[in-house]
């Protein structure tokens, strides 16, 4: 048989000897009409099949055939991780959690996709509330809506602002989504609908500045339903004119009220940030009702805490937990995770038995068995090595304290108290006193007592009558530092309502 390839070759290197097979074929007869046809048709399809992908992939949205307004973006590839611990769906979420909680627009639309059980092999990650999040969380991704720089090219109106081919695309994976979320909160109860909410808010608060402004402008009536600007078309067809509403249950996700968008502009301006403290000042300026929040607004911020101690890791049917990838790290909590030798490890394996991952407490890290600490990672969806970090030590009693040990309670409290382990914060360290005197702790009850008596940053202004009652129920629980403190304050007390007879020391 002839090849074609040979002879180009053979011709390159000698173009003499290679003319008389050439011109052999040059004579052949010519193949019939129906053959011809079929190999133009093989050879086009080959053709198709290599370019269409690239054209697909470096054009406008819509490609070459399909209208600019109906194409969805091209997405980035995964990286691929091999790690024999995970199977490959499980590596894939977690790739994609990471990014997503770092402001990832497409993973977040991803995880969206997944986590809604569409595909035959995402039906196992079936889970309407974490879909709903995700799906929220890119929707009030700035990159999702903010225009992608690019030259040469106008807006579809003849603007000569520069835009970029994607920013059509992205318009369109915003209308999807706006129509996905209004699905999936519509079939949703209101207590899995405020799931989705503090599981947002969580996220957002994480990521710090950027995630507070994000909230501010969800929260504030002068931006669209995700802190778009307010002439965005996705969120202007989303919500629809007065007869024909488009999107009611996103609409209703997040109330509009100046207090929470006042809030959260403060709260990202106690991070540092200046463009935070720009928008909190052109809030206040807006109008004077706005402007007169300010002190309710300080007292409300510094008793702020996230919704979670950290992200539910709920596991699915899947058996793939929702990981925990936000990002608290800082100069503040580096300097606490490297405090937490300061703290008995007694109390970290105490979380550990409390949590069954132990049989029962040891006093050194190195009494553990390996196996025990995989279990906790598997828990946490975090890599089994079978040596436990800073921030899972942490974790363990975190999980503990939010699955109702009162022992973990009192020692997240002492925590967020002193920093170690964790950022020192007041706000919190009162919350978890608080859960631990709901379960008739006698120490949270004195702690409660010496937050009270001293108004500390967080909780509320001073207050000793109640300050006097939390050490009155902490001494009849028979704890003694109250015990003595308290008779030291009765007897101050009686010495200063002891009254005094007229004319007796004469």
């Amino acid at each position: 048989m002839y090849d074609a390839s040979d002879a180009e070759a053979r011709f390159l290197l000698d173009p003499v000897a290679a003319a008389e097979p050439l011109a052999a074929v040059n004579r052949a007869p010519p193949a019939s009409p129906r053959r011809s046809g079929f190999r133009s048709l093989v050879i086009a399809g080959a053709v198709a099949s290599i370019v269409l992908p690239l054209i697909g992939c470096d054009t406008a949205p819509g490609g070459v055939f399909g209208k600019k307004s109906e194409a969805a973006c091209p997405r980035p590839q995964l990286a691929t991780v091999s790690s024999p611990q995970f199977n490959a769906q499980q590596q894939e979420i977690r790739i994609l959690r990471r990014a997503a909680f770092r402001g990832d627009f497409f993973a977040q639309l991803e995880l969206g996709r997944r986590y809604e059980g569409q595909r035959a092999v995402d039906r196992n990650l079936d889970d309407p509330v974490e879909a709903a999040v995700w799906y929220a969380m890119a929707l009030s991704n700035p990159d999702g809506y903010a225009q992608v720089s690019a030259l040469g090219r106008r807006a579809s109106n003849g603007d000569a602002t520069a835009t970029s081919r994607f920013d059509n695309c992205r318009g369109v994976e915003r209308r999807t989504a706006y129509a996905t979320l209004d699905r999936l909160l519509a079939k949703m109860d209101s207590s899995e609908q405020e799931k989705v909410r503090s599981r947002m808010i969580y996220v957002l608060s994480s990521q710090g500045a950027e995630g507070f402004r994000t909230l501010a402008r969800i929260h504030d009536e002068g931006f669209g339903l995700f802190g778009e600007p307010s002439d965005n078309a996705q969120a202007v067809a989303a919500r629809g004119r007065p007869y024909k509403p488009g999107a009611p249950a996103v609409f209703n996700l997040f109330p509009r009220n100046d207090v929470d968008a006042y809030l959260y502009n403060y709260l990202a301006v106690q991070t540092g940030d200046v463009g935070a403290y720009v928008m909190l000042k052109d809030f206040e300026r807006s109008s004077s009702q706005r402007a007169g929040y300010g002190s309710f607004v300080e007292a409300k911020a510094k008793r702020w805490v996230p919704p979670y101690e950290f992200y539910p890791p709920d596991s699915p049917s899947s058996g793939v937990p929702h990981v925990d990838e936000s990002n608290w790290r800082d100069e503040n909590t580096d300097v606490a995770l490297e405090r937490l030798n300061e703290l008995p490890f007694v109390h970290i394996s105490e979380a550990l038995a409390y949590l069954r991952v132990t049989p029962k407490a040891v006093a050194k890290e190195s009494d553990l068995y390996p196996g025990d600490i995989q279990t906790l990672q598997a828990m946490l969806g975090r890599e089994p090595t079978g040596r436990m970090t800073g921030i899972e030590k942490v974790r363990a009693v975190q999980y503990a304290a939010v699955n109702g040990s009162p022992k973990a309670q009192l020692v997240m409290a002492v925590m967020y108290s002193e920093g170690v382990g964790v950022r020192r914060d007041y706000a919190r360290a009162f919350q978890w006193y608080s859960e631990a005197d709901k379960q008739g702790s006698a120490e949270a009850k004195y702690a409660m007592s010496t937050f009270f008596s001293l108004g500390m940053d967080g909780v509320a202004d001073q207050n000793k009558a109640q300050a006097v009652v939390y050490q009155i129920d902490s001494a009849l629980s028979g704890f003694k530092p109250t015990i003595g403190r308290l008779q030291q304050v009765l007897q101050q007390v009686s010495r200063e309502n002891r009254p005094v007879r007229e004319r007796e020391y004469r």
